[in-house]
């Protein structure tokens, strides 16, 4: 039965984007929700740092943190997300995550408007190997989000 085009994902199964070291499951993309949303589901590998500090120009993002613990940054504050935890990163605001920890952390993240599923799935098309900033910050800046590079991280 279907419920006019719903659908039934279970946890970590979804269309799999390889991109930045993270595990991204996309559970709905812009097709699925008539452009209004994104919803993934991230696995953060042990003591693995997310994307550097970045703001995005045009999404709004919520986390809710599904295991492990997470640590992020927005703006001028640091928060550790725990188990059941939802933190709003609104547009214009700087951030970055990380798992310093030792065992994985799995983030569910609604990013409204839809679309950064297509950012994701041109990272994932960067060759392997090291992180090429430059290549990265091309990619960022044509999907409106701004690399806010810190000192020697250039």
């Amino acid at each position: 039965m279907t419920l006019g085009g719903g659908y039934l994902l279970p946890s970590r199964e979804g269309a799999q984007i390889a991109a930045l070291g993270l595990g991204i499951t996309t559970k709905a993309d812009g097709k699925a929700t008539r452009d209004a949303y994104s919803l993934f589901e991230y696995a953060i590998p042990p003591e693995t740092d997310g994307p550097p500090l970045h703001t995005h120009t045009r999404e709004d993002e919520s986390f809710v943190c599904l295991a492990g613990r997470l640590d992020v940054t927005l703006g001028d504050r640091a928060y550790v997300l725990e188990l059941g935890d939802y933190l709003y990163l609104p547009r214009d605001v700087p951030h970055a995550f990380r798992n310093p920890y030792d065992e994985e952390s799995r983030v569910i993240s609604v990013v409204s408007p839809a679309g950064l599923e297509r950012y994701y799935q041109a990272l994932a098309e960067l060759p392997p190997g090291p992180k090429d900033l430059s290549k990265i910050k091309g990619i960022m800046d044509d999907f409106g989000i701004v690399l806010d590079l810190q000192p020697g991280e250039r």
